[in-house]
């Protein structure tokens, strides 16, 4: 950037979180699985945040590493996530925070919270997440 260039204020985009609602964890079927309990715990903790975005998707096909989630933005890496519950909820968040810092998406092992340090499953190029 030059000396005669304004700073950058475009907004960042926001995180979308894409959360398996019918994730059981391996557990019983159930009214109110754990995937679901983890996409209304996430929904609360990003109420009024206009810069996560929690979506529900029926499944994300990772059934034997229990609920799962995608984070996902433009122009940044996409990160398939395993091992997910409702009790993970807040470090999911710290997670989505560090994410959302990043610069291309990527969130170093040390800087992720310990309850998630086996949760990631895979990633994904950015150009697939232009709209989200």
């Amino acid at each position: 950037m030059n000396a005669s260039s304004p700073p950058d204020t475009t907004p960042a985009p926001p995180v979308h979180l894409h959360v398996c609602v019918t994730c059981r964890r391996g557990l019983p079927a159930s009214d109110n699985p754990q995937g679901r309990q983890l996409h209304d715990a996430m929904q609360a903790l990003a109420k009024g945040n206009p810069d996560i975005v929690v979506h529900e998707v029926a499944c994300l096909a990772a059934c034997n590493d229990g609920c799962t989630a995608v984070v996902a933005t433009p122009g940044k890496w996409g990160w398939l996530l395993a091992n997910l519950g409702p009790e993970k909820a807040a470090d999911l968040l710290t997670f989505i925070d560090a994410y959302a810092a990043s610069a291309k998406g990527t969130v170093m092992p040390s800087r992720r919270p310990a309850s998630l340090s086996d949760m990631v499953r895979g990633r994904f190029p950015a150009s697939l997440f232009s709209g989200v």
